[in-house]
This record gives C-alpha cells, structure tokens and sequence, in this order.
C-alpha cells in the first residue's frame, strides 16, 4: 500500500473512477492539496471524480477542461468551478459562494441551497440550483456569439438579482421543497429588491403572479413573455425538473414575467453624458 492510499485520498477505482477523501482521518486537506489530488487524477485518465467528506474547499474544478465529471458529496467552499470550460460538476447538497466565477462551459448541478454571487461574470454554460440562493445571482453574466449562460433556480433569490446582466438567462421559479419530497409553491418573495439593476442585456423571467414593480432596478423593465421565449425556456426548464425530480406540471400553475433592459446603457447619462 502506497503512501496516498494510507492517507485515504484514492479509494476507489473503477473503468476512469476515482474517489479522493477530503478529509481522511476526519482531518480536512488544504483546499491546494486537495485541487493538487484533483489534477493528479486527471493527469491520471479518470474521467470521473467523486469527493467525499467536502468541507469548505475553495477553487474546486478552477479551470479545468474537456469531459470531465466530478461527484462532490459535502460543502464546497468559494469559486467551485471557477473559470471552468466544460466538465460537468454535481453537489450532493449546498454550496458556498461565486459558484460558476467567470465560467466559460460546462455544468454545476446543485442539489440544496447556494451563497452568493452565483455565475460573477459566466460567459457560457449551465447552473442549475435546486433550492435558494442568496444575493447578487448572475452579476455582470455575459453572451458572445454561441456564448449563452444560463442559470436556473428552482427556489428563490435575494437582492440584485441579474444585477449588471450583460447577456444570457437567469430564471426563478418559486418552489419549495419539503423533506418528505413534495414541491410546493414557496411562501417567501421570489425576489429581493433592485432587480436586474444596470441591466443593459439579457433578461430574467421569474414565475410569479405578483407584481415586483417596487423591487426594479435603475434600467429594467417588465414585459409578459412571448411564445417564442416560452419555446427558448421549455427545454431548459424540462431539463431542470429531470435531474431535480420536480413534476413539470407544477410550472404551468403560474405564469412568467420577463425582465429585460429599457436601454443598452442604462447609467448612460450619468458617465461623460456631455461628450457621448
């Protein structure tokens, strides 16, 4: 038995499996050392990875590439998968803050509650959050060409949501979910306030009947959705109940309000308004 075996690190390995323990002997590692196992795996051909026992690591699937998967079961801490390109990252439970940080690709599934800042800056790929998230979702996320983020939260947000949006699509849904597994429609607000401030593109669709007139940020506006955004969001939408296990006949029971931005430059004024 090596050295690494000892330690509990490599546990199992199975057709490019592998199990790192990241706190073996109860003792948690070093969010580098454990990312250093993380890299050492890789470099080894496992293209699936499974984390146990994750408490509070940070930077975990930082800038990793190509087809990857990695299973975390625990608390990952700060900027999980920041900068990633591509793999697809599942949490067995919460998260801590900046989930998705500039991401460029790829998939985060969480499967509980995320912090804040979830998505700063993602220029592409997919996050989908079973239950609640806490402030500024989806700051400054951004589309360029085939580039499209999306983020999707199956319970409710706090302030500044979509604050700064610059492309993409963050959508709410106001659901909760109960520890005997039903989904029920959620008694808090779907939203903080400040909605969608600055937002310049992109947009927000929430599913409520309230009116959220009050909670607008400076440069957005609310618009009823067309059949042609219902289309756009259907498959995500679908997709996001599959994995969650929410029945999708619970979606249809209120309808979607859009928020979009009133102007491409919103704070125009306000910045060499003399001179531009």
């Amino acid at each position: 038995m090596n050295n690494t075996e000892k330690e509990g690190a490599f546990k199992l390995e199975e057709k490019n499996i592998i199990e790192i323990n990241a706190a073996p002997n109860n003792k948690p590692l070093n969010y580098k050392v454990l990312n250093e196992k993380i890299h050492e795996a890789i470099k080894n051909n496992h293209k699936k990875i499974i984390l146990k026992d994750v408490c509070g690591q940070r930077f975990i699937g930082a800038s990793l590439q190509g087809d990857l998967e990695i299973i975390i079961n625990g608390l990952p801490g700060n900027d999980l998968g920041i900068f990633m390109d591509g793999p697809k990252i599942m949490v067995n439970g919460n998260c801590e803050d900046h989930a998705g940080n500039t991401m460029n690709d790829g998939t985060i599934i969480i499967h509980g509650n995320a912090g804040d800042v979830v998505g700063l800056s993602a220029r592409g790929g997919k996050i989908y959050i079973k239950k609640d998230v806490g402030y500024r979702i989806g700051i400054h996320i951004k589309e360029y060409e085939s580039k499209y983020p999306i983020i999707i939260i199956g319970g409710t947000a706090k302030d500044f949501l979509g604050e700064y949006m610059a492309g993409g699509l963050i959508l709410v849904l106001g659901l909760k979910f109960c520890l005997d597994g039903t989904v029920i429609e959620s008694d808090q607000p779907i939203c903080g306030n400040l909605l969608g401030t600055g937002i310049h593109r992109g947009k927000i669709i929430l599913r409520t009947e309230k009116d959220f007139t009050a909670k607008l940020g400076v440069g957005a506006k609310i618009f009823e959705i067309s059949e042609a955004e219902k289309n756009e969001i259907e498959p995500f939408i679908k997709e996001f109940c599959d994995i969650f296990n929410i029945p999708y006949d619970i979606i249809s029971k209120k309808p979607f309000k859009v928020i979009k931005p009133i102007s491409k430059r919103p704070f125009g004024g306000n910045y060499c308004g003399q001179i531009i």
